[in-house]
């Protein structure tokens, strides 16, 4: 019987968190969701309103015997600015918020080690300020932001090149 896994990361907008670790060997599934707020079942509106205390984020199932959840913390860091707090790139205020959701403390262990790397790296000047919070309940999003990129190529391009991919191609394609 496989083994499954699952990790949870905030990254701005949920749309361009998915397709990099679809992509990836050993991933069963990608969800795009919310999770770290106060209402039960938000729906987008709600939290686009910056009310819930929700966060945009995709739930990941894998197989570790396939993929660690290391290399999938790797994958979550060159998605991201983990020097703004604030949101991403376009994506602005809570929602948008970079976290990494543990679901136990060897998921914390792990994350908290590639961050101190990240800090200690001296590749960003600024401070790396994602958090590392526990793991809280997650909400599926809508049908429609499901699979986004998929359904709606043009417009996840055009969120791409908010800043996303420039930043990307600046900082991690080293």
């Amino acid at each position: 019987m496989k083994k499954e896994e699952t990790a949870i990361f905030a990254g701005g907008c949920f749309w361009c968190m998915v397709k990099p670790f679809e992509e990836t060997p050993g991933i069963i599934s990608v969800v795009s969701g919310y999770t770290g707020g106060h209402v039960p079942n938000p729906t987008y509106e709600q939290v686009c309103s910056h009310t819930t205390g929700h966060t945009e984020a995709v739930k990941i199932t894998f197989d570790p015997s396939v993929i660690s959840y290391k290399d999938l913390v790797e994958i979550y860091w060159r998605q991201t600015d983990p020097t703004d707090a604030m949101g991403q790139f376009q994506d602005r205020g809570d929602s948008y918020r970079p976290v990494i959701f543990v679901n136990s403390p060897e998921q914390r262990k792990v994350a908290e080690a590639s961050k101190q790397a990240l800090e200690e790296s001296g590749q960003f000047d600024e401070p790396i300020v994602t958090k590392i919070e526990p793991a809280q309940p997650f909400y599926p999003a809508e049908d429609y932001h499901q699979d986004f990129y998929k359904k709606n190529p043009l417009r996840a391009q055009i969120e791409e090149m908010g800043g996303r991919e420039q930043f990307i191609k600046e900082h991690w394609s080293k």
